[in-house]
Parts: structure tokens; C-alpha cells; sequence
């Protein structure tokens, strides 16, 4: 009986330095980070579109999305994707201000740069060799460009970390005259904070 309390003692001593050690280590970054997927752009448009967001502070954050079309723009689709993605492949990143007490959650405003690779559908005419017009043709031209924009939204996180972030950016390309002038960022996005 005598070993056994003793035995008792030692393993509590030890487990009490064990603890003691552990309290002096850096504490991990809890509830920093987001994961989250679009899965609007996946059902309606057959586009992949995933991002990553860092908490910075209690009103703002900074992250980045991915975005590639998954079809091909000949398929037929619910939506006509061409209207509202002009772009194949996206990278955005994005700087979000919230207006509210907890820490980066409640409504938003948002400042993005997005660099992207697409086809933009445009519009010529054509005439014959005496200058008369014949027709207008449509043709596809590839383009690269870098836009800047700003958006509004927001975004409501359950205790458990899940989240939806629901919001709406618009912006213009400033480099190709072959991109569209405008680009529109509906966002629907579902995830994780840990």
C-alpha cells in the first residue's frame, strides 16, 4: 500500500512539471485562419473557387481566392457563365474591414486586386474589299489583365468555426484592352475558422 501512494506522488509530481513546462510554451493561433469554398460557382457555373483568409485584428483580415473554370465554355450550362466570368483562372487577394464589435465577423467592406487569364467575347465588323459591310462577326480573344476593385458583404461565423461569408464586388481591368472593361465578384462562400 505504502509503494503504491508513493509511486502515486512521484506521478503526480511528475505530471505537475510536465504541466508546468507546457504553460511556458508560445500559445497557438486559434481562430486566425479560414478555409472556405464557393459552392455557388461549382453548381451554377462549373468553376472551382476556393480561398484562404487571415485574421489580422478584431476589423480586418487579408486573404486570397483561387478561381478556375472547370467546363468548357461550349458546354451548356444552367447559366450562361460567359455573361458573369469572362475569366478561365483567377488569383485574387483581398483586404476586408469589418464594422462590428466581434473579432472579423458582421457586415464588410473589401478592397481586392485580381490578376486574370480568360476569353472575352467581342464583336466586328465586317466589309468587302469596296468598304460595303457584309456582317458582324464574333470572335473570341484570349487576354490577361490585373483589376482593382471594391466589394460589401458579410460574414457570420458560429462558435463551433463554420462560416458563410455572402457578398458582392465589382471592379475594372486597367492593363488589356482585350479584357472586359468590368468584372463583377459574387461571392457565397462556406468554411472554417481554426
Amino acid at each position: 500500500m505504502k509503494t503504491i501512494l508513493i509511486v502515486s506522488i512521484i506521478l503526480c509530481s511528475f505530471q505537475c512539471t510536465i504541466a508546468q513546462d507546457q504553460s511556458n510554451l508560445p500559445k497557438r493561433d486559434i481562430n486566425k485562419n479560414e478555409l472556405s469554398i464557393n459552392p455557388l460557382n461549382i453548381v451554377a457555373f462549373g468553376a472551382l473557387d476556393i480561398g484562404y483568409e487571415r485574421v489580422l485584428n478584431n476589423n480586418s483580415t487579408l486573404g486570397f481566392d483561387f478561381f478556375y473554370l472547370l467546363t468548357d465554355r461550349d458546354d451548356e450550362d444552367i447559366f450562361d457563365g460567359d455573361d458573369i466570368f469572362e475569366k478561365e483562372i483567377a488569383f485574387t487577394t483581398k483586404f476586408k474591414y469589418f464594422f462590428g464589435e466581434r473579432i472579423a465577423r458582421g457586415f464588410y467592406v473589401e478592397g481586392f486586386g485580381m490578376l486574370s487569364i480568360g476569353e472575352d467575347e467581342m464583336y466586328i465588323d465586317v466589309f468587302d474589299s469596296q468598304g460595303n459591310f457584309i456582317r458582324v462577326d464574333e470572335i473570341e480573344q484570349d487576354f490577361t489583365d490585373f483589376a482593382l476593385g471594391f466589394g460589401v458583404g458579410g460574414k457570420f461565423v458560429a462558435r463551433n468555426g463554420f462560416l458563410i461569408d455572402i457578398g458582392f464586388g465589382i471592379g475594372r481591368n486597367l492593363f488589356n484592352d482585350d479584357a472586359p472593361d468590368i468584372i463583377i465578384r459574387p461571392n457565397l462562400y462556406l468554411g472554417y475558422r481554426f
